[in-house]
């Protein structure tokens, strides 16, 4: 049997993709490389020395889709990453993400059900969250109140599955909610790639570290926190990236719906990890102090219990191989993947 990946050219999913084919499965993977580069594909066929089938197409695209469960009658599950996913992108283009993200997701799930494949992992987000009441957060924690557009994608998107379920209990359905994916493959091969200035912090701070950026923007030092910089969990995406593959075989076991928080538990401040990085590393971060930016919060990070108590997951990499990872990645690609 094969797993259908959406989205598997993308730094989360290129990376989950490693994992399950280092695994033994099987995997389609369908990308429209609208976050993602061709050379992607290539690489993850050199870091595991296995082949796999690969469509390029749009899941707002019913037909392209239907033709991929066609040609593959063997599909019995779905890791499901596609989707945009630039949280400040997302609060000037509201329409192209709730577009985008929610219709896609439908005519995923709508194929699905025609080809009667109804198990799904779906990646979601700590954005669910909004600003949370107390941390670390568990999963039932109040969602509902994301911060952007892009959040609110996932808030709805997780509804729409609890209520695919309710509808029909043959699904099978886990919802990951990620904290912050950060780090690389160790070969340096695979890595997070972000289109022009970075938006998430560990990319800037390696770009910072390579040259290509002079100083780090730490926007805010004035949080309720250790230090007064923004607290946040980071996960390796290694790690990640094995969670999906023991959500998988746990919900094929167990059937259902459930969610669970994907992070380590523990809280790092901005400032934190820029001295993890030059521990780690030995090279000097810069950074310069500013305001803090409209819909920051002060701290967020997980309890991952539930998910090492019913999946048997919790994450294995701390934050200095999560720095050397990420500056190993920067250090062999300081381009990224290049044009």
């Amino acid at each position: 049997m094969s797993v259908l990946i959406t989205g598997g050219a993308g730094f989360i999913g290129s990376h989950t993709a490693v994992e399950f084919l280092n695994a033994g499965y099987d995997i389609v993977i369908v990308d429209n490389f609208c976050n993602s580069k061709p050379v992607v594909l290539d690489r993850i066929k050199a870091i595991t020395g296995k082949n796999f089938k690969f469509y390029q197409l749009d899941l707002l695209d019913a037909r392209a889709l239907e033709n991929v469960f066609e040609e593959n009658k063997d599909i019995d599950s779905c890791i499901h990453f596609a989707g945009l996913k630039a949280v400040g992108e997302s609060v000037f283009k509201p329409i192209e993400y709730y577009h985008n993200n929610l219709t896609g997701t439908l005519t995923l799930c709508q194929t699905m059900k025609k080809y009667g494949v109804k198990t799904m992992v779906f990646s979601s987000s700590a954005t669910v969250y909004g600003v949370p009441e107390s941390v670390p957060i568990k999963e039932d924690a109040k969602i509902g109140e994301a911060t952007n557009p892009y959040g609110e994608t996932k808030v709805m998107i997780e509804r729409i599955l609890r209520d695919i379920y309710k509808s029909d209990n043959e699904w099978n359905i886990s919802v990951l909610r990620y904290f912050n994916p950060i780090g690389a493959h160790k070969s340096g091969l695979i890595g997070e790639d972000p289109k022009g200035i970075p938006n998430n912090l560990l990319p800037y701070v390696t770009q910072v570290a390579s040259g290509k950026l002079p100083y780090l923007h730490v926007y805010g030092d004035d949080y309720d926190t250790h230090d007064g910089t923004g607290v946040r969990d980071y996960i390796h995406v290694v790690d990640l990236a094995q969670a999906h593959l023991k959500a998988l075989e746990s919900i094929k076991q167990r059937g259902g719906i459930d969610v669970f928080n994907i992070g380590t538990g523990t809280g790092y401040s901005v400032l934190d990890i820029v001295k993890a990085y030059e521990k780690a590393t030995g090279k000097k971060i810069n950074y310069k102090i500013e305001g803090r930016r409209p819909g920051d919060i002060g701290a967020c990070f997980a309890d991952p219990s539930k998910a090492a108590e019913i999946l048997g997951w919790s994450a294995k990499y701390g934050i200095l191989e999560m720095c050397r990872d990420a500056d190993n990645w920067q250090k062999k690609n300081p381009d990224g993947y290049g044009e």
